[in-house]
């Protein structure tokens, strides 16, 4: 499998160093506990299994978290994922903002698990990157990555903002990122758009995410299901494997 480094080059992922990318991703993306900062030492031995596009940004990421208290860890990443909208870790969040447009985008994220015999709890949204990551490293790595190419454009501009910001998180986004193929000109001018204006604001006079419940079945909601804005996860229980 071909995919591309930050710079745009080409460098060769097989199946498992594909999978591995995204799993540590995932985990180094979380919502920070205690069982994150005993295992670096882990994540940052995986990363010799992996080819230098993607392992030097993820040995980046662990390397910032490292020797840092939780307490400041876990401030940090609710300022840095939770009071930025350009931080965000929902993946509709970037395509659709606030409006009832984004419930029928988690609902097509809820089908495609579905789909694939996972069972997502209701801890998590399903559009929540380190979801969507795990999934995709553990469940069905097509259909994972599908899910990314379909939200590149927000993808990216976590990347880009990440990075500008100097986050601690940024390596192991762009090393997600660095995983897909080269960007093409019209995803280009849409990660330039959306650079530009930011997510969608509020549709004013609508009542947001109007969807079943993450329902796959056809059935009509009984009333409006509002969903929570985008927060920090529950602490998972994601590993390496």
């Amino acid at each position: 499998m071909r995919s591309r480094t930050a710079l745009g080059a080409p460098t060769a992922l097989d199946a498992r160093q594909q999978g591995l990318t995204w799993q540590v991703a995932s985990i180094l993306l979380d919502y920070p506990d205690e069982e994150l900062v005993e295992r670096l030492p882990v994540f940052q031995e995986a990363t010799r299994h992996l080819p230098p596009a993607v392992a030097a940004p993820l040995r980046t990421c662990v390397e910032q978290l490292d020797g840092v208290g939780l307490t400041d860890l876990e401030a940090d990443y609710v300022e840095t994922f939770d009071n930025r909208r350009r931080h965000n870790l929902f993946l509709t969040y970037f395509a659709h903002g606030d409006t009832r447009k984004r419930g029928m985008a988690l609902l097509r994220f809820k089908q495609t698990y579905v789909a694939s015999g996972f069972d997502l709890t209701d801890a998590e949204l399903p559009d929540h990157l380190c979801v969507v990551l795990e999934y995709a490293a553990t469940i069905d790595a097509e259909r994972g990555r599908q899910l990314m190419l379909d939200h590149r454009a927000g993808l990216e501009l976590l990347r880009i903002s990440l990075g500008e910001a100097g986050s601690r998180w940024a390596g192991a986004v762009e090393a997600v990122t660095a995983t897909l193929p080269p960007l093409r000109g019209d995803e280009r001018e849409a990660v330039r758009r959306l650079a530009a204006e930011g997510p969608p604001e509020e549709e004013v006079g609508l009542t947001p995410y109007a969807t079943p419940g993450f329902d796959p079945g056809p059935a009509a909601p009984d009333g409006p299901t509002m969903l929570p804005m985008p927060a920090f996860p529950a602490p998972s229980t994601r590993g390496v494997h």
